[in-house]
This record gives C-alpha cells, structure tokens and sequence, in this order.
C-alpha cells in the first residue's frame, strides 16, 4: 500500500462531498434545530464546515479541529471559522465546549477505520486503550473488542453534551450509529430524539458500507430510547423504529409488538458450526481419481476415518444444498486427545504433521494450551444426522434441512448456525416452523440486516420454539445429546 492510501486509510480519510454536506445542513434546518454554536471535531478540508456557517448564519461561535495540517490549512478558508490543528484524543473537549452558548451543533464525518485496522498500519491516531464497551471473557478475546474509531469518538461527545441543549450530527456507519446510541440509552444521556437516514455510500463516497447520517438532539431531562429511521435523507416518513427494551436493541417496535409473545428460553439449542482456521489444510474437494485435493492444491490420499461432508454459508442458501468439499475433524469433542489418531489413520496424522508449522500457526487464542491440530466448536450435535441450518452471513434467513451424504454426518462451518436433529421428519417439521411467516416476522423484530453478522446463535435463541410450536399446533422434536430425541409437548 503508497504511503498516500496508508494515510487515507489510518485516518479514515473520507471527505464529504460539497452536495452531501448541503444536504445534512438542510435535514438540521428541517428539524428546527438552529445552533448558537457550531463545533467540527474531525473537519478535514472543510466540506461540512462550510456548509454548516452557510446553513446557521447566526451562531456566534464556530470551531474545527483536525489533525492533518494540510488539510486544517485548507479548511482556514472558511470564514467566521477557528480551525485548530489538533488530535482529537489529546483535545480537551469539556473545556472546549465550556463556554460555547447553547444550543451547540457538533456535526461531522469522523474516520470509518477500525482500532484494529490503524494498529495493524501502525497508526498513532488511536484512542486510550480501555474496555468502553465493558466487553468481558471470550468476547474480548476473540475480538468483539475490535471497534470504530468513530464509536469512541461520538461516545466521548455525547458525554460531554449530555444535560446541555445539542445537537449531534455525524455520517457514520449505520452499525457504529446503533452502538452509539445504545450507548448514551444505557447511561441515560438525555437524548430528546434521535433519527437515523441512510446515505448511498457508493455514490458519495464510491464505499460499499451501509452508512447513515445520525441525529441526536439533546435537551436537559429527556430520557427517550427511540430512534427513528429513515430511508433516505429525503424520506418525508419514518420507515421503522428500534429501541433499547429490557437491555435489549430491538430492530422494529412495530414487529416487536406483534411477536414479542414468542420470546423467551426456548428447549431447543442453537450451535455454531467447525471453526479451524486453516482452510488451506483442513479442507479437501474429492478428485476423479478417488483422493482429494487441499486448498494448497496438493494432492491428499487420507483414510475416511475423520474426513466429513461439509457446508458453507453460500452453500446454505441454494435451494437444495449439497456438500462440494470434505473437512478434517480431528476431534468430536473440545480438547479431546488427537493422538489417537496416529494410531487409527496413520496417513492422517503424517498429514497433519507435514503441515504442522501453518497449523501451530493459527493466531486465535482458542488454541492455546490445547490438544495438537485442535479444532473448535465440536461436539455429539456437530455428528447429528440431520440439521436444520442457517446461515450467519446473509442479508435474509433462509432455514435449510441438512441430511446425511452417503450415511455421513454433513458438518457445518463456523458462518452457519443449527439444531441438531435424529430423523429427516423432525427437521422437516423444525424447518416448516423457522420458515413460517410468524417467526420471520419475530426476527424482523430483532435482526439488523446492515450488521457484520446480522444472524447470531444468541440472537435465533431469543425465539422460544416451543411457544411457536404451541401457535402452530405441533409438536416440537428435541435433540438429547447423544440420545434419541424426545418430544416437547406445546
């Protein structure tokens, strides 16, 4: 990467184009909102700043800071303005704001840059290290930890405005703005309202992100939970609202009013698919000569013993799935012993130790102080002989019945979630169920499409399946590791 394209990318260098910064000053103005002051923490060359002084001739005060010199220079020639080149994480920010009148306008376009994505760039413009997002165990580890610079960023402002009359304005990620106002609804941070538009990133910014324009107005005492979102900056209408309830976001009010009933503990038990981190070995596609090939494209002859069908997230959603490539599983259970299998399949285990070095390599901290050629999320439900599955990845839930393959076990990879199941009518009647219109409108009720992974195992657990199986008048069939299945009588 140039060292011009490592600097964009540190900085999260997306300029606003002159027409976008137009825009969001006139979506404030249609609020009603008309600030006193005008702060830009991140102001770049000055886009938004320039169209903020045109849209509120009247604030007496108006600041920007940034921390390219170049581009602080560049943004001095907007008139009435006071740029500041700074970093945002050594600026005083109470004090800054301390003697600005009210009602403040803190508007911008902060970097859409990962912590994670600076560090690996070696880049300085991080903040503090610390846990804001209070993340704890596995989740920290595994790198639920990794965040927005923007979220740190609007999370500090927002403390900062909180008991004042503000306004936040910000184009961000539409996942960063969902943090950020769970965020300020959990410390209570006295948002008035707050609306989300979506902007069409590829056409002002040629990203492929779902990005927004978020607004959060502030009033002394307001308590409210809602955000309103809108399709477009033009949408005359709310599309839909989430909300913080029960120390949950929830994704549609509307949906959630008419399905809410069904949440609850279900009796069955979501599973996460085979996580081993090293494709290239633990992978194989069959040949026409009977061996199989690895992703190194070697040519592999192994024993059947622990090589299994296997399925990915795209594999899922055609309408008929059927496995094109094998995984080695040298396990059936979390931190079982793996040196039986010398003993078993010898030629299995020269293998795994002739690609030992990429395997001791593999970076997750799952591995650590584990079994050789370990593997993760194994257990008697990843050998169940039927499965209904989904998958993680996908902007739709689509749930598949996945049979066995010349009387072996299918295994799932670790973008797929399932339940485990004995016999093809129980997955048949667990399918008809999750694919029935009232259970996509109970997850309507939930999921965020625009997310990473939109569709996790926590979040399908929140249906209770038994309370859905009493609506539809069946029977729901539960898996009992390793036993045969019992019935739930709704």
């Amino acid at each position: 990467m140039s060292p011009v394209a490592t600097r964009k990318v540190e900085f999260g260098d997306f300029q606003t184009p002159a027409a976008l910064a137009d825009q969001v000053c006139g979506k404030l103005r249609d609020l009603g909102f008309t600030p006193r002051s005008i702060i830009e923490p991140t102001c770049g060359t000055g886009s938004l700043l320039r169209a903020a002084v045109a849209a509120f001739p009247d604030a007496s005060s108006v600041i920007a800071v940034e921390i390219n010199p170049e581009y602080a220079e560049v943004a001095r020639a907007v008139d009435q303005a006071d740029v500041r080149c700074r970093d945002f994480f050594r600026t005083d920010w109470p004090e800054t704001l301390t003697d600005l009148q009210d009602p403040v306008l803190v508007i911008g376009n902060p970097p859409w840059v990962t912590n994670s994505e600076m560090g690996r760039l070696g880049g300085s413009n991080l903040p503090d290290k610390s846990n804001f997002q209070r993340l704890r165990g596995l989740d920290a580890i595994t790198g639920k930890s990794n965040f927005d610079i923007s979220e740190s960023m609007l999370v500090h402002l927002l403390h900062c405005l909180s008991g004042r009359r503000a306004a936040l304005a910000m184009l961000c990620k539409t996942s960063v703005a969902r943090k950020v106002l769970r965020h300020a609804w959990e410390w209570s941070l006295q948002l008035e309202r707050a609306s989300v538009y979506s902007i069409d990133t590829a056409r002002h910014f040629g990203a492929a992100v779902d990005a927004c324009l978020l607004v959060c107005l502030l009033e002394p005492g307001a308590s409210s939970r809602e955000c309103a979102v809108h399709r477009t900056l033009d949408a005359p209408v709310e599309g839909s609202t989430f909300a913080l309830r029960d120390g949950e976001l929830v994704a549609d009010l509307e949906a959630a009013a008419a399905y809410g009933h069904l949440r609850g503990r279900s009796p069955l038990r979501w599973r996460s698919g085979v996580k081993h981190d090293c494709a290239g070995v633990m992978e194989l596609r069959p040949t026409r000569r009977g061996e199989f090939e690895n992703g190194l494209g070697e040519a592999v002859s192994l024993e059947q013993t622990y090589l299994y069908p296997a399925l990915k997230s795209s594999d899922l959603m055609r309408q008929h799935p059927k496995p094109r490539r094998y995984v080695l599983l040298t396990q059936r259970s979390v931190g079982e012993d793996t040196s039986r299998i010398a003993r078993s399949a010898p030629r299995t285990w020269a293998y795994l130790r002739s690609h030992g070095d990429r395997l001791d390599a593999r970076a997750s901290s799952i591995y650590r102080n584990r079994p050789r050629f370990s593997v993760f999320g194994v257990g008697p439900y990843t050998f169940a002989p039927w499965k209904v599955a989904t998958s993680g990845f996908y902007k739709r839930l689509e749930f598949r019945c996945v049979g066995p393959v010349e009387d072996r076990p299918v295994v799932l990879d670790d973008t797929c979630y399932f339940i485990p199941c004995q016999t093809e009518g129980d997955a048949n009647t667990l399918a008809g169920l999750l694919n029935s219109e009232t259970a996509r409108g109970f997850f309507r009720a939930f999921v965020f499409w625009d997310a990473k992974r939109p569709v996790t195992a926590q979040l399908l657990s929140r249906l209770n399946l038994g309370h859905l199986a009493r609506e539809a008048g069946v029977s729901l069939p539960v898996w009992t590791d390793p036993q045969q299945p019992t019935l739930f009588d709704p």
